[in-house]
């Protein structure tokens, strides 16, 4: 899991929610906001469209955060969600998505 103070707040994403820009995928969107802190706190989203259950729900942040946790170092300073399109379980495809929107939000 990833540490709290790399993790977004509800204030955070509401704003971020409002002011920020967006970067799709096939199975996740980076909304996001550039930073003045030097850590980046990033969240993931599940909306219930995805999945229905919260047991479901909770596993793809899971995954998300896990995923996350290995490339926390990579990441510029921002203030960030990921929200997921779809349900994605298989955790190379995602490992593959957030590298993906890294490189260009690079």
């Amino acid at each position: 899991m990833l540490p709290k103070k790399n993790r977004a707040d509800r204030k955070a994403v509401e704003k971020i929610f409002k002011e920020g820009k967006f970067i799709n995928s096939q199975n996740l969107t980076l909304k996001f906001i550039k930073s003045d802190s030097a850590v980046p706190q990033i969240s993931f989203i599940v909306p219930k469209s995805v999945a229905k259950l919260a047991v479901k729900r909770n596993y793809l942040r899971r995954l998300g955060y896990s995923v996350l946790e290995k490339h926390l170092k990579e990441l510029p300073p921002i203030t960030g969600a990921f929200v997921f399109k779809k349900y994605q379980d298989d955790i190379s495809i995602l490992e593959n998505e957030i590298k993906n929107i890294f490189n260009k939000l690079n």
